[in-house]
């Protein structure tokens, strides 16, 4: 545990520098994408109200209120979210990579250390999902905030209710996986993000393990994977009616934990006798 707490820590201070610099992005964008927006809208509102003589509620009558979506729709906001998306899920694949190809092969002083080699995978995986939950805690945050700056800058009176999960629901359907409303919903959206990283690293196993043969090995694996997990719900698809929704609820979750059991159990086969140093 120890060894594995430490190449944890190790892992994630290598991405550190970069992890601040995107969290820093995300900052600086969104909280001034959100007092631009603001302001915008409110001189727009101004400009209207001055031009046609109309009172506040009028103007409301005749515009509808601002919602927090309209800023959560902007590029102001979406950019640097899928910036740190694209940013991770390069990273999922750099995290090995390096390794192989950076100076030194540092890989194989990695391997040489006292401890099993199905650590390295184990610590490289929970790196990747704390930089993930810590990104996806930055951005709880940042809305607060933001929120702030627009009750600041736009008066009450001129806003439509808002809660945390609105600019979620208006915005794009994905929120929803990004940020579950219930905490089972939590532990399954991101145990299957877990799970698809998992088959990812493994992936890069095979490749790094059989040269040319492994890229095909690696497809296939990845391909198989996919088929395995998606075999119930395709099967409740062909049979219609025929399974309740808690029949197909667990024959998805031992076909996960199928995945996940055979993408650990040959991690550790490849990382154990395949890959030499």
């Amino acid at each position: 545990m120890k060894n594995y707490l430490k190449l944890v820590n190790f892992e994630i201070s290598r991405f550190f520098k970069l992890y601040l610099i995107l969290v820093g992005l995300t900052t600086v964008c969104q909280v001034i994408g959100a007092v631009i927006v603001s302001q915008v809208y409110m001189r727009d509102a101004k400009q209207v109200m001055a031009e046609k003589q109309l009172s506040m509620n009028q103007y409301i009558e005749a515009n509808g209120t601002f919602s927090f979506y309209q800023f959560a729709n902007s590029g102001w906001f979406l950019l640097p979210v899928f910036f740190c998306i694209a940013m991770l899920m390069i990273y999922v694949f750099f995290i090995w990579y390096r390794d192989w190809f950076g100076k030194n092969t540092f890989i194989y002083r990695l391997l040489m250390l006292p401890t099993e080699r199905i650590t390295i995978y184990f610590a490289k995986l929970t790196a990747i999902m704390l930089l993930v939950l810590g990104l996806i805690a930055l951005q709880i945050m940042l809305i607060l905030i933001e929120k702030q700056v627009v009750n600041s800058i736009i008066p009450t009176d001129f806003q439509s209710s808002f809660s945390i999960y609105d600019s979620y629901r208006y915005s794009l359907e994905m929120w929803s996986w990004f940020y579950p409303n219930t905490f089972t919903e939590f532990i399954l959206v991101y145990a299957l993000g877990f799970l698809a990283v998992a088959v990812l690293f493994t992936a890069i196993l095979i490749e790094r393990s059989y040269g040319l043969k492994g890229i095909f090995g690696a497809i296939f694996y990845g391909l198989l994977s996919l088929g395995v997990f998606f075999a119930p719900i395709f099967l409740a698809d062909f049979y219609t009616n025929y399974f309740y929704p808690l029949e197909i609820f667990l024959m998805v979750m031992v076909a996960s934990i199928v995945v996940l059991g055979s993408a650990i159990w040959f991690a550790h086969h490849l990382l154990k006798h395949k890959i030499r140093v």
